[in-house]
């Protein structure tokens, strides 16, 4: 994983491992994904080059790539087959995946995203959004896309996929776009699905995005963008369940991981959660936004989420849930442990009042229900705000349970609370009255459930515990 950091990140990081000790990834051998190897041994292969692709990093490849699987399409019902880039530089448009199918990216491969728009296609908003997410109308369709699929891997020996976004965030800061920018790999509708051993770079947009899918693991993947990168999220759950994101560094411009289901009426109205997802030993680094947030689009709602062993550093916030008036839906059954922080401005943000609307017709009196987050053994170091928890007034955030917490924190008010209720033990700095009362039987804490399972991916012959 080192190999793929830049000398500014690689030094943070051996800074904070000097501090801490060893890094998350190897504190723990067991793995909560159930996931130990990148797939199934698909009886059929080929190369990208048997369909004339060239890899000099010039030449556009996108009709190689829609051949390629094309062609492959007639194993699907014969155990799949494994599509293989090879060393090089390949450059493409948007392309299309399949069921039954292996997306193979050697050690020293890049698929590089083009930088005409042209090669990204423009499709329909998605449903539970109503329009695209920067844009009114339709959005750029992602460099690897996927819809209504089953059994796909994205996997590789650490091979790499750039979107080459730069261009794209140009187009955004001069607000040139005409539609939404494209995400880096979005499956729709899709299960049994594993990204793994792979680095992503300079997304467009936001760098992974399953929505509306079942089934997914996403393990042992680089995502890196500039700090100052617009929008980069690194991986987001959207409207999707049994989830599972292992042995991940991240670095970008926006949240590390953001937990979504929709916007608003669309979310409402579509109604699809978010549901059963696990986060486990995740390291990275955001200055502009969250290493783990759910929202702010969470109007299909949201629920057990299960995060352990994660540590972010020189970042704006560690853990924030962002929504508002007009969203609906929920965020409940919350579980985090085992949190490492340092040279944060805040560790722990709750807001009620974030973002923007699709449109005019939300609801206003469409209020979300926030209830049963738990969040305990946390340390801290060169922390400037322990928690800024913002409620909605008439709409109070519930049985919100800190315990084991313990942050060395620079503000002379470490906590900022209000329209939030809850119960704490082992707080330092002292807690905010609100969540002043003691854990206790009746506190109705949101413990490490018996129904969150672990993921496994069904098409290896195995089932959800």
């Amino acid at each position: 994983m080192f190999m793929f950091l830049n000398c500014q990140q690689l030094v943070a990081l051996i800074l904070e491992l000097l501090l801490f000790g060893k890094p998350l990834w190897v504190v723990s051998s067991s793995s909560l994904c159930k996931e130990t190897s990148s797939g199934i041994d698909r009886p059929h292969s080929v190369s990208i080059t048997e369909f004339g692709a060239v890899g000099d990093g010039l030449t556009m490849n996108t009709k190689a790539f829609e051949n390629a699987i094309f062609y492959l399409n007639s194993f699907a019902d014969k155990g799949g087959a494994q599509l293989f880039i090879p060393k090089g530089q390949w450059l493409t448009g948007s392309f299309m995946l399949i069921s039954h199918l292996t997306l193979h990216i050697d050690k020293d491969a890049q698929i590089l995203g083009s930088t005409n728009s042209n090669d990204w296609p423009v499709i329909d908003p998605l449903p539970s959004y109503g329009r695209g997410r920067e844009l009114p109308g339709g959005r750029h369709r992602s460099l690897i896309y996927g819809c209504n699929l089953t059994d796909v891997i994205i996997t590789g020996d650490n091979g790499t996929i750039d979107g080459q976004g730069s261009v794209w965030w140009n187009w955004f800061r001069s607000e040139t776009l005409n539609y939404t920018r494209p995400h880096m790999v979005e499956l729709i509708d899709s299960k049994d699905v594993i990204i793994s051993n792979l680095t992503f770079r300079n997304s467009p947009f936001w760098n992974i995005h399953p929505v509306y899918c079942s089934q997914v693991i996403v393990q042992n993947v680089t995502i890196i963008a500039p700090l100052d990168s617009p929008n980069t999220d690194g991986i987001d759950p959207d409207s999707s369940d049994d989830v599972c994101i292992e042995d991940c560094y991240i670095s970008t411009g926006d949240d590390l991981i953001a937990i979504k289901s929709g916007w608003d009426e669309y979310g409402i109205s579509y109604a699809h959660p978010s549901t059963n997802i696990i986060i486990h030993r995740l390291v990275g680094q955001t200055t502009s936004s969250s290493g783990i947030a759910i929202g702010s689009e969470m109007s299909g709602g949201v629920s057990q989420i299960h995060v352990e062993d994660v540590h972010f550093f020189n970042s704006n916030r560690g853990f924030s849930i962002k929504t508002s008036r007009g969203r609906g839906g929920y965020v409940r059954n919350v579980f985090i442990t085992g949190v490492i922080l340092s040279n944060l401005k805040v560790a722990l943000k709750f807001n009620g009042n974030y973002g923007e609307h699709p449109d005019e017709s939300y609801d206003p009196d469409a209020l979300p229900s926030i209830e049963k987050i738990s969040i305990q053994n946390v340390t801290g170091k060169n922390i400037k705000v322990a928690g800024h928890l913002e409620g909605i007034e008439g709409d109070t955030f519930k049985h919100i349970c800190l315990s084991d917490i313990t942050l060395d924190v620079r503000s002379k008010s470490p906590w900022i609370c209000s329209n939030v209720e809850g119960f704490s033990e082992m707080v330092s700095p002292d807690i905010c009255k609100p969540l002043e009362p003691k854990i206790n039987p009746d506190s109705k804490c949101y413990q490490m459930s018996n129904h969150l399972r672990s993921i496994r991916p069904r098409n290896k012959g195995t089932s959800l515990q």
